[in-house]
């Protein structure tokens, strides 16, 4: 399996931190090496593994990595979703994957996670009472 090295995990890290100072949505990654489906569709299933739905006000984000495959998708809850246009992450994806295209794994991946960080600030800004519920660790599957 192609990997992240302590020092990008570390950024990926440090990038989720910062985005969630500016927004009360929740961001998590999800690096795996294989894919045998559609990066959509298993997205959605590791959304749901990872009972990202529990927010109060439904507004997690996950970016997911298939690193060998090199397949990824960035979804968000039914909260963000009700508010925001269908081409809403398309942007961030680009951003991704001009980065990837150059393999630069990591840093594609620190580029979606700040840019979902500053999308969601409109929606969902960050409140001084707010609590992180989701970890920022980075969930490695297979």
């Amino acid at each position: 399996m192609s990997s992240l090295s302590d020092k990008e995990q570390d950024v990926i890290k440090q990038s989720i931190e910062w985005a969630e100072k500016a927004t009360s949505g929740e961001i998590r990654v999800c690096v795996e090496s294989k894919c045998d489906m559609d990066a959509y569709e298993r997205a959605v299933e590791c959304f749901h593994d990872l009972k990202m739905e529990a927010t109060k006000l439904r507004n997690g984000v996950l970016v997911y990595v298939a690193l060998d495959d090199k397949k990824f998708a960035i979804i968000g809850d039914k909260g963000i979703n009700t508010l925001v246009t269908d081409d809403f992450w398309d942007s961030t994806k680009a951003l991704m994957l001009e980065k990837f295209k150059i393999e630069h794994i990591a840093e594609g991946i620190s580029v979606g996670i700040i840019e979902a960080g500053k999308q969601l600030k409109r929606y969902f800004p960050y409140s001084s009472d707010d609590t992180n519920e989701l970890s920022d660790d980075i969930v490695f599957l297979n």
